[in-house]
């Protein structure tokens, strides 16, 4: 299992870099959130849908692009970071699907709350469900209720959470270093679902930024 979600290959930055200058923080957060919001609405105002499949399809193979990788500079609770969490998630995803079905279901026979049904996936879920969930997510952020793509989202990171602590816990004693990895993913899932909750929270208010 990888130790960490995989980072998207970054794009060469010398163009980038004639736009925002040598690295303003201030410049570089009003880009994160104008391109985010930017590209939320184009994508929503396209009716037909063409606009989100091409946008699911093109990051699932290539990845996040150089102006998308300003978002993890965003705070987490903001539009651009809530897109960028949804993205790793995609990615992480993609690259591994078997283990994280496996660790949706260990987590899916451990939690005694509804999150496993409000994330959508099927019982047991097997990697190419998982697929198509976390590509069902982001076509509700771009075609649904954001708000709800969001809280679908992080019920999903929820029960990921709670399958890698478990695992994590079986490979205690035979396996330190996987379980210590499990552990840390695990903490980071636990991060999204908080995130992406609030941020859901903050649409329904307005003030998602």
């Amino acid at each position: 299992m990888p130790e960490h979600f995989p980072r998207p290959v970054r794009l060469p930055p010398v163009s980038f870099d004639r736009v925002i200058g040598a690295h303003d923080p201030a410049e570089e957060t009003r880009i994160a959130h104008a391109t985010a919001s930017g590209l939320l609405a184009r994508v929503r105002a396209d009716d037909s849908g063409v606009s989100a499949e091409r946008l699911i399809a093109f990051t699932a193979e290539h990845g996040i692009d150089e102006i998308a990788e300003l978002w993890s500079k965003a705070p987490a609770r903001s539009l651009p970071g809530a897109l960028w969490e949804l993205y790793l998630l995609q990615l992480a995803i993609h690259t591994d699907a078997p283990t994280a079905a496996f660790l949706y279901e260990r987590g899916r026979a451990e939690l005694a709350t509804a999150d496993a049904a409000i994330a959508g996936a099927p019982a047991p879920a097997s990697p190419e469900e998982l697929v198509a969930l976390i590509d069902t997510i982001l076509r509700g952020v771009f075609r649904g209720d954001f708000a709800v793509a969001l809280e679908r989202a992080a019920a999903f990171c929820r029960v990921q959470a709670s399958g890698a602590t478990h695992a994590a816990d079986d490979y205690e004693l035979t396996e330190p270093n996987r379980a210590s990895d499990l552990t840390a993913r695990a903490l980071r899932l636990s991060t999204y679902a908080e995130d992406l909750a609030q941020s859901a929270a903050l649409w329904r208010r307005g003030a998602l930024v």
